[in-house]
């Protein structure tokens, strides 16, 4: 732990007051942009899609259940891979739990990624995890939504990533809204990508409020620590 500057009991009620003003205006600077990122327009999705999942083939429209909104996680693991990328998985140890609660404020969650279901089943019971998790491997859901890129769509200037052009060829992290009218229509209403995914990592959050941090500033890259949760060394 490094050396940091101490003080008095009152001195740091003042101080932590002057932090405390700051976060109450970032809390309502954060609810002013969840406002806006409710009223953006959306986009009608027309194109069918089928998933493998744990139930056999499902639409786009199945995947929201009796519900009208539905997040999809975009969870990387491609087609030709044997497990799933180590950050993703940190992400979604955030996700067990959560279906049932947004159930009740009408909303389905689920992870699509495009390697075959067999894969993903075999992945998530090893990780213990229970949130629905759907394979897209037989269709272009994943191209679509901007997070898994061939050789093609590089070379023609196509890939786009985070709404700029990318060259990463491959399996890139995102979360994607849609929402259900009346009639069944789909609209695809939210995505978001690379540092937006950080308000859906709970452990992360709880790292930003101890005194070192995420503690990755001497790392050779952010996350360079991470280890999916059954291959730390028993010691760490």
């Amino acid at each position: 732990m490094p050396n940091h500057p101490l003080t008095s009991r009152q001195q740091w009620i003042e101080a932590r007051k002057e932090l405390l003003a700051k976060e109450k205006e970032f809390n309502k600077l954060r609810d002013e942009l969840s406002q806006q990122r409710r009223e953006l327009p959306w986009v009608e999705v027309s194109k069918p899609y089928l998933f493998e999942g744990e139930t056999g083939t499902r639409s786009l429209n199945d995947l929201f259940g009796e519900h009208s909104q539905l997040i999809v996680f975009h969870f990387m693991f491609g087609p030709d891979w044997e497990e799933g990328c180590p950050s993703c998985s940190f992400w979604a140890d955030n996700f067990n739990g959560i279906p049932i609660h947004l159930a009740h404020r009408d909303a389905a969650f689920v992870a699509i990624s495009r390697a075959p279901y067999e894969k993903l089943s075999a992945y998530r019971e090893r990780m213990a995890w229970t949130f629905p998790w759907y394979s897209s491997v037989d269709n272009d859901f994943n191209f679509d939504f901007h997070v898994s890129f061939n050789q093609e769509q590089i070379e023609a200037g196509e890939a786009e990533y985070n709404y700029r052009q990318t060259n990463i060829l491959g399996e890139l992290p995102g979360v994607s809204v849609f929402c259900r009218g009346e009639h069944g229509e789909i609209y695809h209403s939210y995505s978001t990508y690379s540092r937006g995914l950080d308000m859906l990592n709970g452990a992360y959050h709880l790292m930003d409020i101890l005194p070192k941090g995420r503690d990755e500033s001497e790392l050779p890259r952010p996350m360079a620590w991470l280890r999916r949760h059954d291959q730390y060394n028993d010691d760490a």
